[in-house]
């Protein structure tokens, strides 16, 4: 009888046990953050205004701002308020892969929702929206998407913009010679040294490159724009908790008019390191998106 009450006394503390290990819930990215007591935030070293590095080597932007947020949220939900913050750094080529493996819990750049993308990560409702256009030297004697035919040119590697830009070079048999930078800094620089007649990539990302370059009336943005996928902050997949907790603080920022503030501060304002004015008013679309947040992909 003895034995049959210290077992029951054994059983009933393994339960306790068990049960407030798990009172909380938690499960893939919350549990992760609660279990280590860190959480790991994605940046990148050269998408302004969304996620760069300002004078003292510090990420800052727009999405890094965004994802402060979400960082208060997860610290508040898990009521972590020594929640410590790691910043890695990823680019075009290595952010899907950090993301999907654990190494980012949540990535702060400029990345856009795609379909094809939805099979390795998710994202959350959309935080921008841009078109793809072409950046070039001034003095380039180009002045239309037609002048570029069968010149050098260079998009980012691992970007959707390589895979837009590969499509129509063979669609409308335009004869590029394409290459690729490692970043955005990198595809920037060859336009800037002469190696490639003209640079596409997002026109946020195009005047942010140009505003922060030595002297920007040597470059010029061309008029001709192409549809692109809406931005989002990205995270891992089949994870409803966490992408909930994200699109909550993301949709309340939009119906507080903080998004809108946000917004403007790294669009419409100064900015480090050179206190540059980007003077890029919120398009239509996403102030439609605002008021009706989606995490929908262009289909």
């Amino acid at each position: 009888m003895q034995n049959l009450k210290r077992a029951a006394v054994a059983a009933t503390m393994t339960l306790v046990l068990m049960t407030a290990a798990n009172a909380d819930g938690l499960t893939g990215t919350l549990k992760k953050v609660k279990e280590t007591g860190t959480i790991t935030l994605g940046y990148r070293e050269s998408s302004v205004p969304f996620s760069y590095l300002d004078g003292n080597q510090k990420p800052i932007g727009f999405s890094m701002d965004l994802c402060g947020q979400v960082v208060e949220a997860v610290r508040k939900k898990l009521g972590m308020a020594d929640l410590k913050v790691a910043y890695n750094p990823v680019n075009s080529a290595t952010r899907l892969l950090l993301v999907a493996n654990g190494t980012v819990d949540i990535e702060c750049g400029s990345t856009a929702n795609q379909l094809a993308r939805q099979k390795q990560v998710a994202f959350s409702v959309s935080t921008f929206v841009a078109q793809f256009k072409w950046l070039t030297r001034t003095d380039s004697g180009i002045a239309s998407p037609d002048d570029l035919k069968g010149k050098p040119v260079v998009v980012t590697s691992g970007t959707n913009t390589s895979q837009f830009l590969n499509k129509l070079n063979q669609d409308e048999r335009l004869g590029l010679k394409i290459s690729q930078g490692k970043d955005h800094a990198e595809s920037f620089l060859l336009v800037d040294a002469g190696r490639a007649a003209a640079f596409m990539e997002d026109d946020i990302l195009l005047a942010g490159v140009k505003a922060n370059s030595k002297d920007p009336s040597k470059f010029r943005i061309l008029d001709k724009s192409y549809s692109a996928d809406p931005y989002a902050l990205m995270f891992r997949r089949e994870d409803p908790d966490f992408k909930a907790l994200v699109d909550e603080t993301l949709v309340g920022l939009m119906k507080s008019g903080v998004f809108t503030q946000l917004y403007t501060r790294w669009f419409e304002t100064p900015i480090p390191p050179r206190d540059l004015n980007l003077s890029f008013p919120m398009s239509e679309k996403l102030k439609e998106l605002i008021k009706a947040p989606s995490d929908k992909a262009n289909s």
